[in-house]
């Protein structure tokens, strides 16, 4: 079999890569072509994406991809995180940079919709999690605040969309990224136009909805000529979520929990269909679009995130940290001391992440953390432990047990994390893919391309070509006594 080649761009919230695929003998291999940090700027009171800056990432990706060798490539494919949109005038320009979701721009904004619509109508009729800085939220803050900005507005595109138009001068709407707006019909998968006319949004800024895996056209030629590639640019599942979803290296038949760790956590499983109900409400589950009009049935917990925070903030004093010492601090600090509820409206906000752990500690009542150490312990005991509350809601939810939770994307190289949540949960976790946002996503270029026959393939080929590790639980006595104290803190986010 001849050797494919695809090139895939997975921009996440912090930092973002362009990865090699290479298809051969049922093997695929990886190769990191080009690495950049996504920096979200501030300028006057607002926090925004340097969008041009992140198209000139992608356009660099294709010339180091030329330079080595690589203008065979033949596809291409693009995904971000969720939620976030650029708005065109009527000569597809952009408007403004597009507002970052930890932006400012939304507070308060769900209390003011519930002053106009009921919020559980709104989750009925998407299904999404009921989140300040969900796209539909983001637009009746820009309505209320920027109404000539909305004025001007001729399309809203999704940011892996977006940058799909960059490349190709084609406009689209792929599914998943669409279905994290909360502006997607849960039973129609089409957009819920009542609803957003009765919130004051015009449905006709919207590009239709697209299946993930089409074909959008040939990189524009003034791009083919000035990067050296020329291929199809394909939109696959542009949600980052969606595309390690369909990297899950899961059998045919089994059942089992997927968490996608990264900054974020999205904890949950894969359904045929959405589940819109009291239960899911309670727990705040989103139906997340994914591949083949599937459901990513899952809850967004603030992942990584915190643990990143602390980092950069000594990084700012100190210089560069290694996650060694780092670990090496956390294991000497003591165990189940304090907990934080990871989801907690205190830790969204970049800044002062430190002090924010040491404030909530002492407004309920818990020993404060002092060393980083400390702070470092209690930021991923809190988030193993929200992971079980997760799992518990779940099994409710669903009516049946997960014995099993894959975990996949960059957390899996936290082995202290990995090791705290088998325990946390009482059940084996099985981490890989790594890289699986990437490889996700050249699964959907391969399976476009007529390489693979369907996602049971694809996950096949994912088990056949990367490594998993297994961790299996310990200490559940202390585990149980530590997610007794958590439990209550989970309650008590809304008043805090």
């Amino acid at each position: 079999m001849a050797k494919r080649k695809i090139l895939t761009f997975d921009y996440g919230a912090t930092s973002g890569r362009a990865i090699l695929g290479e298809y051969e003998n049922g093997k695929l291999t990886c190769t990191e072509i080009h690495r950049f940090e996504n920096n979200p700027v501030e300028v006057t009171g607002h926090l925004y994406w340097d969008i041009l800056r992140l198209f000139h990432e992608c356009k660099q990706g294709l010339i180091k991809a030329a330079i080595a060798g690589h203008r065979d490539i033949e596809a291409v494919g693009i995904d971000t995180w969720g939620v976030d949109f650029a708005l065109l005038d009527e000569n597809g320009m952009l408007l403004a940079n597009p507002f970052a979701y930890r932006d400012v721009l939304t507070d308060g904004e769900l209390e003011r919709i519930a002053k106009e619509i009921p919020l559980r109508e709104i989750y009925d009729r998407t299904g999404i999690q009921l989140i300040k800085f969900n796209t539909l939220f983001q637009l009746t803050a820009i309505r209320a605040k920027f109404p000539e900005l909305l004025a001007r507005t001729k399309k809203l595109v999704f940011i892996p969309d977006l940058l799909n138009y960059f490349l190709t001068g084609k406009l689209s709407s792929e599914f998943s990224i669409a279905s994290t707006s909360s502006m997607l019909s849960a039973e129609t998968r089409d957009w819920d136009r009542e609803l957003l006319e009765r919130l004051g949004i015009d449905p006709a800024i919207l590009p239709p909805v697209t299946p993930s895996g089409q074909k959008l056209g040939r990189i524009l030629p003034n791009l083919a000529e000035e990067t050296g590639v020329s291929c199809e640019v394909i939109s696959v599942c542009g949600h980052d979520t969606g595309s390690a979803y369909l990297a899950v290296p899961k059998k045919a038949d089994e059942t089992c929990a997927f968490l996608s760790c990264g900054t974020w956590s999205l904890f949950g499983t894969e359904l045929p269909s959405p589940v819109v109900c009291e239960e899911g409400f309670g727990f705040n589950y989103s139906n997340e679009g994914g591949y083949g009009y599937t459901t990513r049935f899952l809850k967004n917990i603030m992942g990584l995130w915190i643990y990143g925070e602390i980092k950069r903030e000594a990084e700012r004093r100190e210089g560069k940290l290694d996650y060694a010492t780092l670990d090496k601090e956390l294991l000497a600090a003591p165990a189940f001391r304090s907990f934080i509820d990871p989801d907690a409206e205190d830790f969204m906000a970049p800044g002062r992440m430190a002090e924010k752990i040491r404030d909530y500690c002492r407004r309920t009542g818990q020993p404060v953390p002092e060393t980083r150490g400390e702070l470092l312990r209690t930021a991923q005991e809190s988030l193993a432990l929200k992971y079980r509350y997760a799992v518990e809601g779940l099994e409710k939810i669903l009516g049946r047990n997960f014995d099993t939770l894959r975990v996949v994307g960059g957390g899996c190289n936290d082995r202290i994390l990995m090791c705290f949540t088998a325990s946390a949960l009482g059940r084996e976790v099985i981490a890989g893919p790594v890289e699986a946002t990437a490889i996700g996503n050249m699964a959907a270029q391969l399976l476009t391309l007529g390489e693979l026959r369907d996602v049971d393939e694809a996950r096949a080929l994912v088990r056949a070509s990367f490594e998993e590790k297994h961790y299996l639980p310990e200490d559940r006595a202390a585990w149980d006594e530590a997610y007794a104290r958590f439990l209550p803190l989970v309650g008590r986010t809304a008043e805090l």
